[in-house]
């Protein structure tokens, strides 16, 4: 079970207005003001499909992600790549524990100085996220 939402604090609303959260009985919800409406999204919806498209944007780079973890911890060896490669191949399980543990405040606060946030409409659905130094794929 999801201990907070994932990306509280990042995810703004069209009129970049910060999302809220609340909590429904025990389900965290995002609090999605529209023109005064406050819709309420499910957390777990939206952060996987948050995780999704990140997870999607990853797998369409890996090949340029795994090099510049490389270059991050500057190790270029067999072992490293392999142990990145691996990660990548596990995605959908590293995913699953982020849904279940959580980030740490830090990284929410990290991620948030770097500029990182998403926009979503009322309903929820993700329109779009930005996150500093994306990878263009086209270099």
């Amino acid at each position: 079970m999801m201990t907070k939402p994932l990306f509280q604090g990042l995810i703004v609303n069209e009129q970049n207005e910060t999302v809220e959260v609340t909590y429904i009985g025990k389900e965290a919800h995002y609090v999605i003001n529209d023109n005064d409406f406050l819709y309420h999204v499910s957390a777990v919806k939206l952060d996987e499909q948050i995780l999704n498209k990140l997870r999607n944007q990853i797998m369409d780079n890996k090949d340029t992600v795994s090099k510049s973890a490389m270059q991050m911890t500057g190790k270029n060896d067999l072992f490293t790549k392999a142990m990145i490669d691996s990660s990548l191949k596990n995605i959908d399980t590293h995913i699953q524990q982020l849904l279940e543990k959580g980030l740490p405040d830090e990284a929410q606060q990290w991620l948030s100085m770097l500029g990182f946030h998403i926009v979503v409409d009322h309903h929820g659905d993700v329109i779009s996220i930005s996150q500093p130094d994306r990878i263009d794929p086209n270099t």
